[in-house]
């Protein structure tokens, strides 16, 4: 019983995000990456007409990855109660596959078994998309994207009032544009929805240039609108910056705060020693404790 469970136990630790001082762990990552790019290019290869000759080899290739991806879904599936220590048995189970990444491995694998999408089913072939949301366990083997996360979580109200603020003005955009343009321009600012598409690029700074205003009105109100898209954009990138440097000085507050002088020099041989930084080797230590 004991071997089983130690043998769970390092497939667990094998599978799951790695390390640079555990290999296997480090290699099972990395071969990962290998299959999800793989997988993707082959989806995307598949788009071309002039490749139709090298089909075989390409739905060869899309077959391989996700028989893999089956293994290493069923891998998670044996190691749920792990994951999840709390839970136990079927539970463990229903959590995992019910989770953001749990669904998205089950619609990657379900995507390959949709021939129905070679008979023109958008719906169907738009599974297949979901296999580009897989990169995001891809980034979340890499400590910098996890900062990300974290920090966009802290600051998911501030970023929330900055999206509504630039919803409000494109909405308003889009009326007055309406207002303006609509009796000289009737095709193109057909509603107050088709400036939808016009507040967009402006405020976003994009600019595409298919819809634009011609009355003296609506060009007033388009140098407004990307004066003020300019300002409103700006706010989510400071909101986040903030987040950063917050961050990273609370996590240096707290690990000076909780080491004394020879034991943070030490810290930092060690960190050195596998490679890491003094926080990253901090939170690699964490992770093994839990």
């Amino acid at each position: 019983m004991k071997a089983k469970h130690a043998t769970k136990k390092r497939v667990f630790d094998i599978i799951q995000i790695g390390t640079r001082v555990d290999i296997p762990s480090r290699a099972f990552d990395f071969f990962i990456v290998c299959v999800i790019l793989t997988s993707i290019s082959v989806t995307f290869l598949q788009t071309f007409d002039s490749l139709q000759h090298y089909s075989r080899i390409l739905n060869g290739i899309e077959l391989g990855t996700i028989i893999i991806f089956i293994i290493e879904y069923l891998l998670r599936l044996w190691t749920s109660d792990m994951l999840y220590p709390k839970e136990r048995g079927l539970r463990a189970v229903r959590r995992f596959i019910f989770s953001f990444y749990g669904i998205v491995d089950l619609l990657t694998i379900l995507s390959y078994f949709g021939p129905l999408y070679s008979n023109g089913i958008v719906a169907l072939r738009m599974i297949r998309v979901i296999r580009i949301m897989r990169l995001f366990r891809v980034n979340q083997s890499f400590d910098a994207f996890n900062i990300v996360a974290e920090v966009v979580a802290e600051k998911k109200k501030q970023l929330l009032s900055s999206i509504s603020m630039i919803a409000m003005i494109m909405l308003a955009a889009s009326l007055c544009m309406y207002g303006f343009e609509h009796d000289v321009q009737p095709d193109v600012f057909e509603n107050a929805f088709s400036g939808i598409w016009w507040a967009m690029s402006t405020v976003l700074t994009v600019g595409y240039g298919d819809i634009y205003p011609i009355t003296v009105g609506g060009k007033i109100v388009a140098i407004i609108i990307a004066l003020l898209g300019v300002c409103v954009v700006a706010i989510p990138t400071g909101v986040i910056s903030a987040g950063f440097v917050e961050y990273y000085a609370r996590l240096r507050n707290e690990t000076t705060n909780l080491l004394n002088g020879d034991t943070l020099s030490l810290l930092k041989k060690q960190a050195r020693k596998n490679g890491m930084s003094s926080d990253e080797y901090v939170r690699y230590l964490l992770h093994r404790k839990s």
